[in-house]
């Protein structure tokens, strides 16, 4: 069931993409998809369910057995969802504002930022230990409290459908709900490359956070420019090794195996549109910013 909303959520949000676009001219095969979807959102997604689910919270609730007091399972199923939505809806606020406000964390998150096209699948390209943290801290309350087995596929369908929206290229415009109900709105200007929204914009499914304490952005024209201010690799694997040391993306194209490896990408976008279209997308992606250095944009984070 949860898999059919997601497959009808992903062609729904496409059509309305090309439909009502927020940011007009943006392709549907833009450059970095190869990397969203099958490394972040394929491959990525795949080993660290296991690795959460099998090695971590598994284990944590057999050496504590707090799922035997069975907390809330007398709870309806409706309520326990909601429940674990806004409690984790709130703590996720608190720890993404701690992200762009701390040096060490962010590097966690920056892979997330570095994504120059921001659509339907580029909420996919997190970290693998940003995601090891949130998913852990997630759904670990839902197994040790004892909640109803369906709570955790119906709360992780609607991670993944609301992820997909808020960062949708959609022309929304939901009015006074956007003071409750986040949406590509206010999360498009999250990802602008513009110092104003760098520290603004956390909210992940409530907009009211934001609101709440201090954080909202919300102006009436759209960001022209996104991702990050510095050079950063477009590699997924470049993107994980980021984390504790940055590497030269343009050095290892000079290596045989990494240049083919690399070009994997370009390739899986010629089987759809062909050379000359992958060509013609690359001279209409928007010219990178002028960049300022890593070293120059943490001088605005506290340690």
């Amino acid at each position: 069931m949860t898999s059919s909303i997601m497959l009808t959520s992903v062609v729904a949000f496409i059509w309305l993409e090309r439909t009502y676009p927020y940011r007009k001219g943006l392709p549907f095969l833009r450059e970095g998809i190869w990397s969203d979807f099958f490394w972040y959102s394929v491959v990525q997604n795949f080993v660290l369910q296991i690795v959460i689910f099998d090695y971590l919270i598994h284990p944590i609730d057999i050496h504590f057995n707090l799922s035997r007091l069975h907390l809330v399972s007398a709870w309806p199923v409706a309520c326990q969802v909601l429940f674990f939505l806004f409690l984790h809806d709130f703590y996720i606020y608190w720890f993404h504002r701690w992200q762009h406000n701390s040096k060490i964390l962010w590097k966690t998150h920056e892979a997330h930022h570095s994504a120059r096209a921001v659509d339907w699948i580029a909420g996919s390209r997190s970290h693998a230990l940003e995601i090891l943290i949130n998913q852990t801290i997630e759904f670990l309350p839902i197994v040790a409290l004892g909640a109803d087995p369906m709570v955790v596929p119906i709360k992780a369908c609607f991670d993944g459908v609301w992820g997909m929206y808020i960062h949708s290229n959609i022309d929304v415009r939901s009015g006074k709900l956007q003071y409750f109900i986040n949406g590509p709105e206010m999360h498009q200007w999250h990802h602008a490359d513009e110092q104003e929204v760098f520290f603004a914009n956390y909210s992940t499914k409530f907009a009211i956070w934001d609101w709440l304490f201090g954080t909202a952005y919300l102006p009436k024209t759209k960001p022209t420019k996104y991702g990050l201010p510095y050079a950063y690799p477009d590699d997924y694997f470049l993107q994980t090794l980021a984390i504790v040391k940055k590497v030269d993306e343009q050095k290892l194209l000079r290596f045989k195996f990494f240049k083919s490896y690399h070009g994997l990408g370009t390739k899986f976008l010629q089987l759809f549109k062909g050379p000359q279209a992958v060509t013609a997308r690359k001279q209409e992606e928007p010219a990178a910013p002028v960049q300022r250095s890593r070293a120059a944009h943490e001088k605005n984070l506290p340690e």
